[in-house]
């Protein structure tokens, strides 16, 4: 990526570059300051590993969860004028990964739908072990949720956000957060305790 320098703060928190000119002359238009390349480029170095935790809980293979991740630092990177506070940056990229997560999941479930094989097996009997056979049931248990409240368990307990960070990074009130919270904890009690 290419090194662009941090801009110097107007008096209203917005400054003004000159206008782009084209090959031509012509006026490109005018860009205001936001998160810069090296501000979002040490972001993908500190927070690459935790958001693709983040898509690997919302989603079940790797390659997938890459492409989310991936596509989510692109998307900011293009839109990170629009980013005036750098110190949202994370945020704005853990909702990204959030959205693109449902989306993939959506086509996924599309594509399923126009199938008329079976999916196969994902792994083999000497794959598995104690660990993953709890985690496959807690995954399954997981996906029996409802949408809400998967997403709200995921970002509270395994991406280790607290509950006024779910509810910015889903865009709904605390309150929600903490009812699609305990439902979702009680139903994965009723789900899990089934199986024990």
């Amino acid at each position: 990526m290419p090194v662009i320098a941090p801009m110097p703060a107007a008096k209203r928190g917005r400054s003004r570059v000159p206008s782009a000119r084209d090959a031509a002359g012509e006026t490109i238009g005018t860009m205001t300051s936001g998160t810069t390349v090296d501000h979002l480029t040490e972001t993908y170095r500190a927070h690459y590993r935790s958001l693709l935790g983040l898509a690997a809980l919302l989603l079940d293979d790797t390659a997938s969860c890459e492409d989310v991740v991936q596509e989510a630092f692109i998307r900011v990177h293009s839109a990170r004028r629009r980013v005036r506070d750098p110190e949202k940056t994370l945020a704005y990229l853990r909702q990204t990964v959030v959205n693109l997560s449902r989306s993939t999941l959506r086509r996924r479930i599309l594509g399923l739908k126009l199938l008329s094989k079976p999916m196969p097996d994902m792994a083999s009997a000497e794959e598995g072990a104690y660990d993953q056979l709890e985690r496959d049931d807690l995954i399954k248990a997981m996906r029996k949720l409802q949408r809400r409240q998967r997403e709200v368990l995921v970002l509270r307990y395994f991406a280790d956000m607290t509950e006024a960070q779910v509810a910015e990074t889903l865009g709904i009130s605390l309150g929600s957060v903490k009812a699609y919270g305990s439902r979702g904890i009680a139903a994965l009690r009723v789900t899990m305790g089934a199986k024990a």
